[in-house]
């Protein structure tokens, strides 16, 4: 008999899990259109983030950002309130134990001179027990969902620090982008200002009319009315680092002259396949998955009968020595058995319910993990394209500075008028200001190429 109970608490009703057939590419989508080799072992998303940001900077920047950011101290105390939730749904596998004892004093006498034999009238001491066999498996179940939803937790804030430093890392080279850009614009004034003074003479001597100056100054303005645009912005996104780094609005240092260098090309993405061990959204994903298969046992789980069993011993007498008496004990046990007969289709209802939404944890794991081969694609096509581009401004900013030079010779040479001048210096700013941008554009595609293939969570 007691074999066949054990037996029977082995049990556990309902699937067991087994991960969805996904069949990953050969290999990553590169940015021609064709499959872009990537049978090493080795992928940039298995390095430290320490290894892939080199500048001192933005290491600090992140360093601190992942000690103090809100948002993962906020994920890691959901890891311990989900813990607490695994400890509470396993102690209803085992039995409960519960000791009490109860106590009735006399009344005094009227005369406190009177000897009190024991001012005790009643009292009793008792230890009770009780008891549901998971003979079906349903608080088992129900465990392996809270372990799988602990798990989706630690990975969400495995999540969480991977966009906190795609986060940093993205504002620092946006406030290195926009430095530049407000160096060429005070270079810009400074040029535009010789030009102004030069122009003033020249027409003070009759030589040029008067709307070539206000055409220099069209030009002087035009500049130094981005400075004030640029600074905001510098600011504003300095206030964003300071929030993510969790601390109050302030400055932070960006200064560093290697920020936006040209990223490396043909870096390591591994196999697609990898992808599924080490995305975190990923095994967010599926942990939600393992939490739903679960959910069905413990659906399935009750349509059996459910056992309960209690007892209780005690003792109890009218003074302090009698009360453990065994004359005075008490034992009994009580066991009910119930089973589901008629509830209106609920507990068919609660089984289709747990059926259905792990076929929705299904496609939401089919569908993550094909976001995931995308945004590698994604930032593959990116890192190419924007090497390409950025070449090709770097020719632009080489052909304007050129094309400003021989204006500015014809037109102090008297050969033309200054709307050739105008025209080639507003040419010229702006190629300069959308190199920046391009080399921003650049720089962040080894930010997009990281996070896409996992990195940034470990170390």
């Amino acid at each position: 008999m007691l074999l066949g109970m054990t037996l029977l608490a082995g049990c556990k009703v309902g699937p067991n899990y087994a991960r969805p057939n996904v069949t990953a590419p050969p290999a990553f989508r590169g940015a021609d259109g064709t499959a872009v080799s990537s049978a090493a072992p080795t992928s940039l998303g298995d390095e430290q983030w320490s290894a892939v940001y080199q500048e001192p900077e933005l290491q600090q920047l992140i360093a601190k950002a992942l000690a103090n950011n809100y948002d993962v101290r906020i994920a890691a105390q959901r890891i311990l309130e989900q813990q607490a939730q695994v400890k509470i749904a396993r102690s209803q596998e085992f039995p409960t134990i519960s000791v009490g004892g109860t106590a009735i004093g006399a009344a005094l006498p009227s005369s406190l001179s009177k000897q009190i034999g024991s001012p005790l009238e009643d009292g009793s001491f008792s230890l009770s027990a009780a008891w549901t066999p998971d003979f079906w498996g349903l608080y088992r179940r129900q465990t392996e969902a809270a372990r799988a939803q602990l798990l989706g937790q630690v990975w969400a804030q495995r999540a969480v620090r991977l966009t906190l430093v795609q986060q940093v890392a993205t504002l620092y080279f946006q406030l290195r982008a926009l430095d530049r850009q407000l160096d060429i614009t005070q270079q810009t004034i400074k040029v535009r200002q010789d030009s102004l003074n030069l122009t003033k003479t020249l027409e003070s001597g009759g030589s040029v009319p008067l709307s070539d100056v206000r055409q220099a100054e069209q030009l002087l303005y035009t500049a130094t009315s981005q400075v004030p645009q640029l600074e905001e912005q510098i600011q504003q996104s300095e206030n964003s680092l300071s929030f993510l780094l969790g601390q109050d609005p302030g400055p932070v240092a960006h200064t560093d002259p290697n920020a936006l260098i040209p990223p490396p090309q043909d870096l390591p993405t591994g196999l697609p396949s990898q992808l599924l061990e080490r995305r975190p959204d990923i095994q967010q994903a599926e942990a939600t998955l393992i939490a739903a298969n679960a959910q069905i046992g413990v659906a399935r789980a009750q349509f059996f009968p459910n056992l309960s069993i209690s007892a209780s011993a005690g003792v109890g007498g009218n003074s302090f020595p009698s009360i453990f008496s065994t004359a005075g004990k008490t034992i009994y046990g009580i066991g009910s058995l119930t089973q589901p007969i008629f509830e209106g289709g609920k507990l068919r209802g609660q089984l289709q319910l747990s059926v259905e939404t792990k076929q929705e944890m299904v496609l939401n794991y089919q569908k993550t993990i094909e976001q995931a081969f995308r945004d590698v694609s994604t930032a593959l096509i990116a890192l190419k394209k924007q090497r390409a581009f950025r070449e090709q401004q770097e020719l632009l900013v080489a052909a304007a500075e050129d094309s400003v030079r021989l204006a500015r010779v014809r037109y102090q040479g008297g050969s033309t008028g200054y709307l050739e001048v105008l025209t080639n210096d507003s040419n010229l700013y702006a190629a300069q200001l959308n190199l920046v941008a391009a080399q921003q554009n650049e720089a962040l595609t080894i930010v997009q190429l990281y996070s896409a293939l996992g990195g940034g969570w470990q170390g």
